[in-house]
């Protein structure tokens, strides 16, 4: 995921190099959450179990051997392409400690960050909202 134009400066000047050591050096290429591969599609489900070629075999959202799907399930797979990011897991672009960075799939990274995201939709929506009673009046209670 690119970065933000407003989030660039907090990045430190090496971070394309940072970011490649720790998803491809230091895991190996593949999510640390759940083991999904870079660069390859693959078959998934809505509950996060994916299809693992290599192995042969379905594994649940956390890498762990998961049940086949029944007939049922077979027709909400769909297909994607995996790509790793670097995730700082405080949330802090400034701390760029190797402990603190994590090679995480999209899936993986969307779900660690999820309660930094519902923050700030809720600034965003009191931001709104505030912005609304500044120039169009209080909202009414209906």
């Amino acid at each position: 995921m690119p970065i933000r134009a407003e989030m660039r400066w907090f990045y430190p000047i090496d971070w394309p190099q940072l970011s490649r050591q720790v998803r491809f050096e230091r895991a190996g290429g593949v999510c640390q959450d759940c083991g999904r591969p870079h660069g390859r599609i693959i078959r998934c489900l809505p509950d996060g179990r994916w299809f693992d070629v290599d192995r042969h075999a379905w594994r649940s959202d956390r890498g762990k051997s998961a049940a086949w799907p029944n007939v049922e399930e077979g027709f909400k797979i769909r297909q994607t392409r995996v790509v790793l990011a670097a995730a700082h897991l405080d949330h802090d672009p400034g701390n760029n400690r190797i402990r603190n960075l994590r090679s995480l799939c999209q899936r993986c990274h969307l779900i660690h960050d999820r309660p930094h995201h519902l923050a700030q939709r809720r600034i965003t929506y009191l931001l709104r909202r505030a912005i609304g009673d500044l120039f169009l009046g209080p909202y009414s209670s209906a």
